[in-house]
Formats: structure tokens, sequence, C-alpha cells
């Protein structure tokens, strides 16, 4: 579905009485009447594209439309592929965990954070846990030592309901 922005007015589309008339190449026609402009675009086998509706008078366009589109969407393509896309894991801890599950999770999200993948550490307070929140953030302090040569802390320990959570981002030079 084409949304209403991104809809281009061109050649019977546009109503309008006249146009500042741009040809493809940069020669300028000057303010000419729509059928004015349509007749020369069809001399020329191109379509009328109208560019910039809301200026006085429009601003409409002699040029190949579907070249023209072609190009965008091998920009807007091109664009995509550049775009990095940032990937979150996700590290479940407890306030009662042991000191080996702690150390064998730190090795899982040590190497997320190797691979260049932002952690995000979370501590879930149940019951009577709830009484005590310092409990899960200390279980995060316990943590962070572990991580903090090949990560940086983007998100301090804190409580968010019964949640303590904390994001670690991997170090720039480290990312490769």
């Amino acid at each position: 579905m084409i949304k209403k922005q991104d809809r281009v007015l061109m050649n019977e589309d546009i109503r309008v009485p006249e146009v500042r008339c741009v040809v493809d190449g940069g020669e300028a026609l000057g303010i000419i009447s729509i059928n004015e402009a349509m007749n020369k675009a069809n001399e020329m086998g191109l379509d009328l594209v109208l560019i910039s509706p809301d200026a006085k008078p429009p601003v409409a366009k002699i040029m190949d439309y579907g070249k023209f589109h072609y190009q965008e969407e091998k920009k807007k393509k091109e664009a995509r592929k550049k775009q990095t896309k940032v990937e979150v894991k996700e590290i479940k801890l407890s306030v009662k965990i042991a000191d080996n599950d702690v150390g064998y999770k730190v090795k899982h999200a040590r190497e997320f954070l190797e691979e260049g993948k932002h952690v995000h550490f979370r501590v879930f307070l149940r019951g009577r846990e709830m009484a005590h929140p310092e409990s899960a953030v200390a279980v995060l302090q316990r943590v962070w030592p572990m991580v903090e040569d090949i990560g940086t802390m983007y998100k301090a320990p804190q409580m968010e309901g019964r949640y303590c959570n904390m994001m670690i981002h991997p170090k720039k030079d480290d990312k490769k």
C-alpha cells in the first residue's frame, strides 16, 4: 500500500492551473500553464511530475519517472544494507543464584559482547525478595567486574518494578 506522502502526482493527476516547469537536464521553462507543460512532456516522451506541490506556483519537472523511481529505490536499498541492527541479548538472574551459575551466565554474556551484541542483565524479585531490592543490585554489582574489561555500563543497576536491570554495551575498540 502506498502512503499518502509517498504518492507522487504526475501527468493528468496534477490539478493546478500553472506550474514552474523544469526539464530533467536542468533547463528551466519558467511559469507555464499545466496544458503547455503536459504538451512539452508528451513531445519529449517523458512524464510531468509534481516535485514541490506547496510552492507558489507549484514546481513540476519533466523527467522519466520510471528511471527516477528505480534509482530512488536503489538508493533506499543501499542505505538499508549499510544500516547496522543492534542485537540485545537478555540474561536473567535471580537473587539466590550460586557463584558457579553466575560464572556460567557471565561466560555467555562475554561471548555476546565479543560478537558486538548488547547485553541486558535482569534480576527478577519474587515474593518476599521485594522487601530487599538491594540484594538484586548486589547480584548485578557482583556481575559487573567480570565483564567490565570488554564492556561499558550503559545503564547502571536500577529497579524497575519487580526487576533490577543493567545494560552493558561492547567496548568500541573490541567491535571488529
